[in-house]
């Protein structure tokens, strides 16, 4: 009789999602979202935007380019017949620049909100209907525990949810399961990944996005009325 593998044992152990090397990308448990760009993709566990759980997008400046880097991925769910949530952005987005970017208009969903706690009701509202492919947050404050929550329902929700923080939300504990910095660098983009279930990301990963466009900023929005709740708009 032969003898058994010795290596079986820990190889089995290895292959489990919720056990990985520490210098390799961990395994995901929901399907990501390609991000339409090779570099990023190599970068990220499951090769893209993960789904179930929560991203922080934090930009340099407005406008950098934080759309546009989500842009292929938002677009591909749209075709797909997923809605695309958008909680309190600052800037009522620019149809005919998100019609050239790919993303079916009809699924736009925009949400403008009267106070902080509005925006992250919503969010929280847009995550546990299940009904959304990609819900993209920008609130003008959150605490730690108000993460918790947004994390959680993304958990439930298997959408893909991004946060939009400023610079200094870096220096702040998150649950959130990626964490992005983003900066100019000779006239492309480049992302740091502060955060991410996985071997550290020592170096930048450039990506190039192409010249702005007014899908990233275009009239601000302007400010409702207080109510008790945030009402959704057509886009």
């Amino acid at each position: 009789m032969g003898l058994a593998d010795p290596g079986a044992p820990l190889a089995a152990l290895l292959a489990r999602p919720d056990i990985r090397r520490g210098d390799a990308l961990a395994q995901v448990a929901n399907p990501s979202v390609p991000t339409g760009f090779a570099a990023l993709d190599a970068e990220l566990p499951g090769g893209g935007w993960p789904t179930g759980c929560l991203t922080e997008c934090l930009p340099a400046h407005e406008g950098i380019g934080e759309l546009r880097i989500l842009g292929p991925a938002l677009a591909a769910l749209s075709r797909a017949g997923k809605r695309l949530a958008w909680i309190a952005p600052p800037h009522l987005p620019y149809a005919p620049a998100l019609d050239a970017a790919g993303i079916a208009l009809p699924q736009l969903l925009i949400v403008r909100t009267a106070a902080a706690r509005d925006a992250l009701w919503a969010a929280e509202q847009a995550l546990a209907s299940a009904a959304c492919g990609a819900v993209l947050i920008w609130p003008s404050a959150v605490k730690y525990a108000e993460l918790r929550r947004l994390q959680l329902a993304a958990e439930k929700a298997r959408a893909l949810a991004v946060l939009f923080r400023p610079p200094r939300a870096a220096g702040e504990a998150s649950p959130a399961a990626l964490r992005l910095a983003l900066h100019t660098a000779a006239g492309t983009l480049a992302v740091r990944i502060l955060k991410r279930r996985g071997a550290v990301c020592a170096q930048p990963v450039v990506v190039n996005i192409g010249a702005p466009r007014a899908v990233d900023s275009a009239v601000p929005a302007p400010s409702p009325a207080r109510s008790a709740h945030p009402q959704p708009c057509d886009a």
